[in-house]
Parts: C-alpha cells; sequence; structure tokens
C-alpha cells in the first residue's frame, strides 16, 4: 500500500534532475573537467487532505568529455500524511542514491540507480515500529529531448528488481514512469 501511496510523488518528481548540456548533440565540443560537474534535483510539494514532499538534491559528473556517461549521487527525503484515515497514516524517509546514465544515442538513455532509503517498519513480533535501511535498485530507460541551450525535457521508464519485502515500490506491478524538465544553472 505505501508503494501505492508513494506513486504520484515519485512520478512527479524523483528524477528532476537539473544537468546543463547532458543532452546535447554528438557533435558538441568536448567539455572540459569544470564544466562535466553538474548539480540539480527534484521537489514534490503536495498539500490537502493528502500531503506530500519529496526532496531529492544530487550531484552528477560526466564522466567523458562528450557528456555521454554519467555518475553521480543524491540525497532523498519523503515525507507522506494521509487525513483520511483515523488516525492519519504518516510516512517519512530519508536515504541517498548512487545512479548512472548512459546516451546510447543522442535523445535515448539508460539509468540505474541504488537508492537506500531509512523508512519506517512494523515489525509485527514486538508490536512497535523501527527505523530500517531498505535497498531498491531501479533500472530502465528514457528520452530526453533539448528545448534550448542548458535545458531539456524527459521521460523514462525505471523498473525496481529487488522487490525487498520494505521496499516503497512494494506491490507495484509495473514501470515507474517518470519526466521533467532539466534546466541547467
Amino acid at each position: 500500500m505505501r508503494g501505492a501511496l508513494l506513486l504520484p510523488g515519485v512520478l512527479l518528481a524523483s528524477f528532476a534532475f537539473s544537468q546543463g548540456n547532458w543532452a546535447g548533440d554528438w557533435d558538441d565540443p568536448p567539455q572540459r573537467l569544470r564544466d562535466r560537474i553538474w548539480v540539480g534535483g527534484g521537489l514534490n510539494l503536495g498539500f490537502g487532505t493528502v500531503t506530500a514532499v519529496q526532496v531529492d538534491p544530487v550531484v552528477g559528473y560526466k564522466v567523458d568529455e562528450k557528456g555521454r556517461y554519467s555518475v553521480g549521487v543524491g540525497f532523498s527525503y519523503w515525507y507522506y500524511r494521509d487525513n483520511r484515515y483515523v488516525p492519519a497514516y504518516t510516512f517519512s524517509g530519508k536515504g541517498y542514491r548512487v545512479f548512472n546514465r548512459f546516451r546510447v544515442i543522442p535523445p535515448l538513455f539508460l539509468h540505474a540507480e541504488f537508492l537506500h532509503l531509512n523508512v519506517p517498519v512494523y515489525d509485527y513480533n514486538d508490536r512497535v515500529t523501527r527505523d530500517q535501511w531498505v535497498p531498491h535498485i531501479l533500472v530502465g530507460g528514457g528520452y530526453m529531448q533539448r528545448v534550448g541551450r542548458n535545458s531539456s525535457i524527459y521521460l523514462q521508464l525505471l523498473y525496481e528488481v529487488l522487490q525487498h519485502p520494505n521496499s516503497v515500490y512494494r506491490g507495484l506491478s509495473g514501470p515507474i514512469l517518470g519526466g521533467g524538465v532539466g534546466i541547467g544553472f
């Protein structure tokens, strides 16, 4: 249930990376070392009967001079509160991610990441909730289109392949759809 409840937030924010010229053309000139480092992240805010907050700052490095292969790290914070239940259902988690992307051809990329979240898990034996580190492995790919010198739009499909029993994506039978806009700083 938790995975289904968090899906809207994940779809809207968790992969909104700001990446400068990452989606450049194959014939772009080689980039200097300092131009290969990029920062960005994602932000999801939803308020009302259901409150969802997700913050995902990231920093990446374009490994090759053309920016075809990127690696990066990031932090994730999730908060969710559903007031339709009595008592209200609340969830919060924090963790880190390590990811990489490879541009197969200019608009298409492959993506893989390890997401490690510290989330509350109910222990049925002791009848208490304890925080536990839960691993997630997300793999897939996407399409990115440049819409300006330092901006792009993208759409990606990821699958959570590890399927840990306490995964926030537990019970999700299909892909995780993400999309957004990347804007260079």
